[in-house]
């Protein structure tokens, strides 16, 4: 159904990490380290500045994918594996798109489910790969019946 998709991207989209929006996401996942909304902490901290949570690149818009048209009901959140090659630094731009990496079928007690597996990359101004976000969404089978094959 969606094997079609495998291996397209979305173009790059540039995101800035602002303090404001830090501080808004730290409160929302209740955790208030230091870290994260502190200036002087960030500054004695061993990254020199303040960083984003774990988590924070939810947030960054990567862009669409063209022609992956999913239902706007029936898709599960499945998974969500982060790798990260450094923390994000407040302030900074992080470059994000993301790509179509596989596509699965599988039959259970709730009919067939369609597996769509995502990975969203970030990368610095300079193109070094900050981290991997990778998402598995699950396409229900009722969903699956009004896609277009």
């Amino acid at each position: 159904m969606l094997k079609e998709s495998i291996g397209k991207r979305s173009e790059k989209v540039k995101n800035t990490i602002e303090r404001g929006a830090v501080r808004k996401f730290a409160e929302a996942i209740g955790d208030p380290s230091p870290l994260f909304l502190d200036e002087q902490a960030g500054k004695e901290s061993k990254y020199g500045r303040n960083i984003a949570p774990a988590t924070f690149s939810v947030t960054f818009d990567a862009g669409s994918i063209p022609d992956l048209k999913l239902p706007s009901q029936g898709l599960i959140h499945g998974e969500q594996i982060y790798h990260y090659n450094r923390p994000l630094f407040v302030g900074e731009d992080i470059y994000c798109w993301m790509e179509v990496k596989d596509y699965y079928e599988k039959s259970g007690n709730f009919g067939d489910m369609g597996f769509l597996v995502i990975t969203k990359y970030g990368e610095d101004a300079e193109g070094a790969l900050l981290f991997t976000e990778e998402r598995i969404v699950i396409i229900n089978e009722a969903a699956r019946k009004g896609m277009p094959v």
